[in-house]
């Protein structure tokens, strides 16, 4: 049993290993949002599914002689594949960068494209072990169950998953990562072949001169004793299994997508609703006494009010008990679906169908989450009817009565049962209430949820329309005529943008320049920003939804600010990054006087957008003395070291410009990275009411984050003082009045 073990082990551990690699590879290009990851796990549960379909003809139709020289065959081309790849493009699994997309055109197809072209052969192939050395091992040894070689592929998963975030991500970068798993793919070849020799050896001694059937037992040998679920599965059966497993799939995106747009797109949480699913799958297969209806049922009620109290919270609530909270959802419902597709398992020879109906489900969950689910909601709608599925999943569990049951015990399957729907609908209830409230208009696509909210329509000076991305305020306009030009959400006058532009326009006034200013704009909003822009000025905002560019534009009416600007406006749609790095190939260096990045999706914000690289980009795009503005204002993540270790790195001087909530405007935390030490020491800064800190990192940085290697690990917020950051103030003024700089014209 070794070697099956083995082999079932090593794939698990590279199939699940590879797929958040797989993603960092892909968010750059898409946009850096959550639905980069759903379009990832659709062609995983694809390409799973055409695993199983192999799995399943091949077991089932041919000799067990056939079946190992045909899989061997496979093992070879997936080999020679990765050593090509290899060769021709440096890496056995990069990407080329002829896959990058040129518009927003089909964005999950393209995707799809990508991942099959670099990785889908070798995925293709860890995904028929599993069921196909199972099925090997059932055939080599029977009277042996091999559903706790189904149970360890699941602990190899598990484990891998794990380490990512942990162990592999924060410290070895996508290049080395690619090597390492081309090398244990080697390893698991190695392993592959041993199983099919001891295939080939056991089935051909099976009995003394018998032939072997394809599919069958071998000829001439003893007649396997009858079993009681020997029977071929009913129509019935085969939808239980697919119905199950596509709610358990549907639950597990959903809780992804609900996760992962509220903090950052990436490995970390992307993974850890996926470890817990696959926690159910370990312990509902490994023996039936871990399944009792009665104890998930009551886990499911409680985790379901913790869900609706996470929801009211929204964004006031630390992040710790959001991802606990979400987190037990999950872990109930998957239980509830898997612990009943156990109890409805079929016989060993039945086994490879039985995954391959698993897999259709989880298919058709991916589907549902990717395709459909965008096309036919406004909202994420998928996650409560996916708890709602879950619910009617325990509720058809409690209503089967035991034949022995007592008075009591029915009294309290009666119960739970009452509780679970009358939690159920109260959930969805306030689930479907916070959705709607004054929502005017609302749109979904693959960069998420944009919605425009209706505020205070009885106060005629407060009376609003709000952008909402995901549960995040992204700014808001006033309808009042006299009041639609004022400063609203980040954009105050003292906050940080407001502060560089200002100290930007004083100091090209001192030297007797022109005060007009170039201006780029990394994240769209409603286009408050342009508040703070004056006649002369030009600005070029880079967004990538469309849906924000049609709302800041003024379609449906609800807000003007790029129409009302007398600066001359420009909107550039597609990722930021891209767009200036096609802009550095085909125009000239230096534009702006101040480059501006808000470009959070809900509260997440796009790694590759504040990358080393990302910066050294940005800095080429700067006028002589100009200034990179970051709004780093977030609930979960504190990004300051982050950006001292890229002012460090650049040698660069930061300066974190902090303003507090008032009438019209949020409280916001600004970095300005400066070439010029004297910049923030400016009369502009020494007067304003915003909290101003130049600050620097002591030493050399612990971390930087690169397109290679970073994590959201390392700027979860936790409570540290500067000095334990390794931060150290520079509110001594220089030695020396500030020199009038020369500007550009």
């Amino acid at each position: 049993m070794v070697r099956y073990a083995l082999a079932i082990f090593t794939s698990a551990f590279l199939l699940f290993g590879i797929q958040p690699l797989a993603g960092r590879y892909a968010l750059p290009w898409y946009g850096g949002t959550p639905s980069v990851w759903t379009a990832c796990m659709l062609f995983f549960q694809a390409v799973l599914l055409a695993g199983y379909a192999y799995a399943h003809a091949v077991a089932s139709r041919l000799r067990p002689r056939t079946q190992a020289l045909l899989h061997l065959g496979l093992l070879t081309v997936a080999v020679v594949a990765l050593a090509a790849r290899a060769v021709w493009a440096g890496s056995p699994l990069t990407p080329g960068d002829g896959w990058r997309p040129v518009d927003q055109h089909l964005p999950v197809l393209r995707l799809m494209g990508m991942l099959a072209v670099t990785l889908g052969l070798p995925f293709f192939v860890l995904s028929t072990t599993g069921p196909l050395l199972q099925s090997w091992f059932a055939r080599a040894r029977p009277g042996r169950s091999p559903y706790v070689l189904y149970a360890l592929s699941n602990v190899g998963s598990l484990l891998s998953l794990l380490g990512y975030p942990f162990l592999v991500e924060p410290f070895v970068g996508r290049s080395a990562q690619a090597w390492g798993w081309a090398a244990g793919f080697a390893l698991f070849v190695v392993f592959a072949i041993a199983c099919a020799r001891d295939l080939v050896r056991r089935t051909a001694t099976a009995s003394p001169g018998a032939t072997v059937e394809p599919g069958g037992e071998p000829v001439g040998a003893p007649a396997p004793a009858a079993t009681p679920d020997a029977p071929r599965p009913s129509v019935g059966r085969t939808l239980l299994w697919l119905g199950l497993s596509t709610v358990a799939s549907v639950l597990l995106l959903a809780t992804t997508n609900k996760l992962s747009q509220d903090v950052a797109a990436g490995p970390f949480l992307w993974v850890l609703p996926l470890a817990v699913y696959l926690i159910t799958f370990i312990l509902a297969f490994s023996r039936e006494s871990f399944y009792a209806r009665g104890p998930y049922s009551v886990a499911l009620i409680a985790s379901l009010a913790l869900v609706a109290y996470a929801q009211k919270e929204g964004p006031a609530l630390h992040l710790g008990w959001q991802v606990l909270f979400h987190a037990s959802a999950l872990f109930s419902g998957a239980m509830m679906c898997h612990g009943e597709l156990f109890r409805v398992r079929p016989a060993p020879r039945y086994l490879s169908a039985f995954y391959l109906w698993v897999s259709v489900g989880g298919v058709l969950g991916g589907v549902f989450v990717s395709l459909v689910a965008p096309a036919i909601f406004n909202v994420y709608w998928e996650h409560p009817l996916a708890l709602g599925a879950c619910c009617i999943v325990a509720l058809a569990g409690m209503m089967q009565r035991p034949a022995d049951e007592k008075v009591t015990a029915r009294v309290q399957r009666v119960l739970r049962g009452a509780m679970l729907v009358m939690v159920a609908v109260v959930n969805l209830s306030f689930l479907v209430t916070g959705a709607l409230g004054q929502v005017r208009f609302s749109a979904r696509n693959f960069f998420g949820v944009v919605q425009v909210v209706e505020q205070n329509p009885n106060n005629p000076r407060e009376h609003q329309f709000t952008l909402r991305h995901g549960v995040i305020t992204h700014g808001w306009q006033y309808i009042e005529p006299e009041r639609r030009r004022v400063n609203t959400s980040y954009y105050s006058r003292d906050s940080g943008l407001g502060l560089a532009l200002a100290e930007q326009r004083r100091w090209r006034g001192a030297l007797g320049l022109p005060t007009s200013l170039r201006v780029g704009m990394l994240g769209l909003g409603v286009g408050g920003s342009a508040a703070l822009l004056e006649a002369g000025d030009s600005a070029r905002f880079y967004e990538i939804n469309p849906v924000i560019i049609a709302l800041a534009r003024g379609e449906g009416g609800y807000f003007s600010y790029l129409g009302d600007s007398p600066a001359k406006m420009e909107v550039v749609e597609g990722d930021a990054r891209i767009s200036l790095e096609q802009e550095l190939e085909h125009g000239p260096k230096g534009q702006f006087d101040v480059l501006a990045l808000d470009v959070f999706s809900s509260d997440a914000i796009p790694m590759h957008l504040v990358t080393h690289e990302a910066l050294v980009l940005y800095l080429q795009h700067l006028a002589p003395h100009g200034v990179l503005a970051l709004h780093i204002s977030n609930q979960y993540l504190d990004l300051v070291p982050i950006n001292l270790a890229h002012a460090k790195a650049l040698g660069l001087f930061a300066t974190l410009v902090k303003t507090e909530t008032k009438d019209d405007t949020l409280a916001s935390s600004w970095i300005l990275l400066s070439p010029d030490k004297e910049f923030s020491w400016g009369s502009t800064f020494r007067t304003t009411g915003a909290l101003v800190r130049r600050l620097s990192l002591r030493g050399e940085p612990d971390y930087v984050w690169t397109d290679e290697r970073s994590s959201v690990l390392q700027a979860v917020r936790r409570t540290r003082t500067l000095e334990e950051l390794g931060i150290q103030k520079n509110d001594d003024a220089p030695p020396a009045p500030p020199v009038a700089r020369p500007q550009s014209p």
